[in-house]
């Protein structure tokens, strides 16, 4: 019987490890978790009648592949979309919540006078903007990396990337726009620039023809989302009922076990606080530096290229209050804070607003995040620290009084892998190295994509490779 270990419990490993149990039942699985429980960042929790999110709070269906596995995992009655009548966002502008023009889409609007009459931008800013309509291409092949901040610079103006563009995509990726890499993140505006020159009409096209498509002529503000689904009783279902699948067909899941040492003789020999494991195959689902570490010995340039890739620290906050200590309307899913407006916050979302039985009727449930890679002194806080300076902004930005109800904090260090200028080349040299060492595969978000979907992609992919290799061989 062939033996494949994964080592890491996240999403990334569950999927691995679920692929391989789909592909051949025979097979002896073990999967080892240096914490408590699976699921990684997927982590819900039910308090006084709240349902808090303490890592992601829903998955994008327009990468299929979350989608179709909870289906595969009869999850579909469970599923749920973001409630339709406040599909809206925010933004912070001098000290006020400003709503995101209807049809601005991360980086550029596809409508014009929502753009025209917001008063997000100067006049200044906006002619700039408009400047995208009538400025050539850039020179070269047009496959060239380049961070985000500098394609919005030279497209559309500094006032459209502090204003805008670094808020919306870098509370994405919690991540430096000077530093972020638009080809491995968003790609397909360096596409629009290549193809069509303007990225703005490239992106009116695009409006124009969806709403062919849908009939939806209304057009929304921020992201589209109607694509974002979640889970009736939170993400931790996805990661319950595949620890379920994985546990009633035999897959051995060891907690509480930290892999210390990896080597390779024929075979794959693990070395862990449960004790020695030896394998045919190996995935690991764990954040690059682990892996690099791991594979210091079997091979020290591919362990020097996974350190490279960085990493950024951030903290979830819930919040619940009554709804009458909340002044504002709340007639949207949440807001985004530019860092030029000196906050504490990087964005909060209104978990009860944005989805159905997250709080009891007469309360609100807010989520608040801190920290990233451009306030990473938020982490050094402790955690009364964190929750003072979180509700001294949520004070004064939605009108509240009195105290909340109950606050939770949970800190997520070095849980956002940095996807920097050149991060495709980076991944690229870590995949040719990785053919030269048999059966062994890398998997999670530090490589081809951060979202649940890239993971699951990720883990799926590698086990279907895994599992090719060890019936050839």
């Amino acid at each position: 019987m062939k033996r494949i270990l994964i080592v890491g419990g996240g999403i990334s490993g569950l999927a691995a490890a679920h692929r391989l149990l789909e592909l051949e039942a025979s097979l002896q699985i073990t999967l080892i978790e240096a914490s408590s429980r699976l699921g990684g960042t997927l982590q819900t929790k039910e308090r006084d009648g709240f349902l808090l999110e303490q890592g992601p709070d829903s998955f994008i269906s327009e990468k299929p592949q979350a989608l179709e596995l909870s289906k595969r995992l009869g999850l579909s009655s469970h599923l749920i979309e973001t409630n339709p009548k406040y599909r809206r966002s925010f933004l912070v502008r001098a000290g006020s919540l400003r709503p995101v023009p209807e049809g601005f889409q991360l980086l550029a609007p596809t409508r014009m006078w929502p753009f025209v009459t917001t008063d997000i931008f100067s006049w200044a800013g906006k002619v700039r903007m408009a400047g995208d309509l009538v400025l050539p291409r850039r020179r070269g092949n047009g496959t060239d990396d380049e961070s985000l901040a500098n394609f919005v610079r030279r497209r559309l103006g500094n006032e459209a990337l502090n204003r805008m563009a670094q808020p919306m995509v870098g509370g994405i990726y919690t991540a430096d726009p000077e530093m972020l890499s638009l080809r491995a993140t968003l790609p397909r505006f360096l596409d629009m620039e290549r193809a069509e020159r303007s990225i703005i009409l490239a992106m009116w096209r695009k409006a124009r023809e969806l709403r062919k498509e849908t009939g939806n002529t209304s057009g929304v503000s921020g992201a589209r989302y109607s694509l974002f689904l979640s889970f009736d009783r939170g993400m931790q279902t996805l990661v319950d009922k595949l620890a379920e699948e994985l546990n009633s067909r035999g897959v051995s899941a060891r907690l509480n076990s930290k892999v210390t040492s990896i080597a390779y003789d024929g075979t794959w020999q693990v070395e862990s606080s449960s004790g020695r494991i030896d394998a045919d195959a190996i995935c690991l689902a764990v954040p690059s530096f682990i892996a690099g570490t791991l594979l210091a010995e079997v091979d020290p340039e591919l362990s020097s290229l996974l350190k490279q890739i960085q990493y950024s620290s951030t903290a979830t906050i819930n919040l619940g209050y009554r709804r009458s200590q909340i002044g504002h309307p709340l007639n949207g899913f949440g807001f985004v804070v530019p860092y030029i407006e000196g906050r504490s916050l990087i964005a909060c979302s209104f978990s009860s607003v944005k989805f159905a039985q997250r709080a009891p009727d007469d309360s609100v449930l807010l989520r608040a995040f801190v920290g990233g890679a451009l306030q990473p002194e938020m982490l050094d806080l402790n955690n009364d620290e964190i929750v003072g300076r979180v509700k001294s902004d949520l004070n004064q930005l939605l009108s509240i009084e009195g105290e909340p109800v109950f606050t939770e904090v949970t800190r997520w260090e070095r849980s956002m892998p940095q996807y920097l200028v050149g991060h495709l080349d980076l991944v690229d040299a870590i995949d040719s190295k990785l053919k030269m060492l048999p059966r062994l595969r890398l998997v999670g978000n530090a490589f081809r994509g951060a979202g649940i979907p890239d993971c699951i992609k990720s883990g799926e992919t590698a086990a279907t490779q895994l599992f090719e290799m060890l019936t050839n061989h």
